[in-house]
Order: C-alpha cells, then sequence, then structure tokens
C-alpha cells in the first residue's frame, strides 16, 4: 500500500517513536494527524511536517472520537493508524510501602492497552467504510506497538508487562475480524530503543543496557522503528502478526 496522499493517524505523535513515524510518513507523502496528550508537542511536530496536530488522551473515548473526527475532516478516511502513545512506570508488585496501588495498575492499563484499542476501533471502522486502494482491495493498516517485555517482562513491570501482552493479543482477532475488509493489523514488539526514557540515564546505566544487545550493541533508533512501520505498510502480506525490533535481545 503507497502511503502517498492517504490520511494517517499517529497516537503519542509529540515525542520519541511517534514523532520520528510522523516524520517519516509525511516525508513518504501521507497526511497526518499528530495526537498527543501533550497539545504543544503534537502541534509542534505537526508544524514540522505540515500536518495537523491535536491533543488527545486517548483513553477518553469521547476525546478519540472528537479527534479522529477533526482528523477525517481535515484529510480524509483514516487509512494508517499507528498506536505509540504509551507510559512505562516502574513498580513492585509489593514494595517497601506495601502492595502495589490498584490505581498504578490501572493507569497503565488504561494509557497502553484501552488507548491502543480505543483508537483501533475507530481507525478500524473509517477504514472499513472506505473504497479499496489497489487491486488486493486493502483499504488500511493498524499498527500498535507492544514490547518484548510483553514475553519477557522483568521485575517491576508487571502493568508494563500485562498492556504490553494485551496489545499482542487483541491483534490476531482484530487481524482476522477485518481480513475480509482488506484491512491488516500488526503490533511492533521493539527492545531497547534510543528514546529520551534511555538517553536520560547516567552514561554507564546506557552502556550496560546496550551492551546487552547481541547485534547491533547499541539501542534501536526511533528511525528504524518508522522504517519498519512504512515497510509494513508497503508490504501487503505482513498481516497478523508481530515483529520484534531487538537485535535479537532476550530479556533476562
Amino acid at each position: 500500500m503507497n502511503v502517498k496522499g492517504l490520511a494517517a493517524i499517529v497516537t503519542g505523535g509529540g515525542s520519541g517513536l511517534g514523532a520520528e513515524t510522523a516524520r517519516q510518513l509525511a516525508a513518504a507523502g501521507a497526511k497526518v494527524t499528530v495526537l498527543d496528550v501533550n497539545a504543544e508537542a503534537a502541534q509542534a511536530v505537526a508544524q514540522e511536517i505540515g500536518g495537523l496536530g491535536l491533543a488527545c488522551d486517548v483513553a477518553s473515548a469521547e476525546a478519540a472520537e472528537a479527534a479522529v473526527a477533526e482528523a477525517r475532516a481535515a484529510h480524509g478516511p483514516c487509512r494508517v493508524l499507528v498506536n505509540c502513545a504509551g507510559i512505562a512506570p516502574a513498580k513492585r508488585i509489593v514494595g517497601r510501602d506495601g502492595p502495589m496501588p490498584l490505581a498504578a495498575f490501572e493507569q497503565v492499563i488504561r494509557v497502553n492497552l484501552l488507548g491502543s484499542f480505543n483508537l483501533l476501533r475507530l481507525g478500524a471502522a473509517e477504514m472499513l467504510g472506505a473504497e479499496p486502494l489497489n487491486d488486493d482491495g486493502e483499504r488500511g493498516v493498524i499498527i500498535s506497538t507492544a514490547s518484548i517485555a510483553a514475553v519477557e517482562g522483568q521485575l517491576g513491570q508487571v502493568a508494563y508487562a500485562a498492556s504490553k501482552a494485551g496489545i499482542m493479543g487483541m491483534m490476531l482477532p482484530a487481524a482476522r475480524e477485518f481480513a475480509k475488509s482488506g484491512v491488516r493489523v500488526l503490533t511492533i514488539a521493539p527492545g531497547l530503543i534510543g528514546t529520551p526514557l534511555l538517553l536520560n540515564m547516567p552514561q554507564e546505566v546506557q552502556d550496560n543496557l546496550a551492551g546487552q544487545v547481541p547485534f547491533p550493541r547499541r539501542f534501536g533508533t526511533p528511525a528504524e522503528y518508522a522504517k519498519l512501520v512504512l515497510h509494513i505498510c508497503d508490504n501487503a502480506m505482513l498481516n497478523a502478526d508481530t515483529i520484534r525490533l531487538d537485535g535479537a535481545m532476550r530479556m533476562q
């Protein structure tokens, strides 16, 4: 599927993976709407790429519905949806202060999993109602962001790992449901990616983490994530799968 001229929505597009994905989609000719809970960040990226930047709490039905409607009015029906919005606080199930507050677990599930589903349902509805784009009958593609923590979650990652496992789990039934209508659904599971979360750590910590990646022995980059997004868009035979982007890393 050639993205040139197509409407794309990127959540979490104000920074990190989402911002770089928005840039590369725009460079390929897509009409990009950047969604982020941080309105200023979304608008800054949108201004840079000539797109539309909107504030959006991805876990809010009302906010997401309004944002998707505004994106449709500006660019037409969504054809590419990339879910990058997410949070990753670390907390033990039982710590020094006692059991993990239920609200802390709930917040991660709300943003990461519920937010991804919220945009998936809205993006899919637009794609299903649109005309086919090519001889394959393709109408669109939905890409969500999981993590290798979904299957190799470390201590303190219970909420994050559960949310990302949920994203991986909903991918296959969604892909099966939408296949007859020409909408593909995939998940990318990154390993250690050089976003501000990692790059703000002390250098010795960064070096130790990067040394755990077999090859290449470094953090991945947001640009490499975005390149994979573009390849998924282009390659119609990629469907109903989770693609690891981790340099062969397996968390201990």
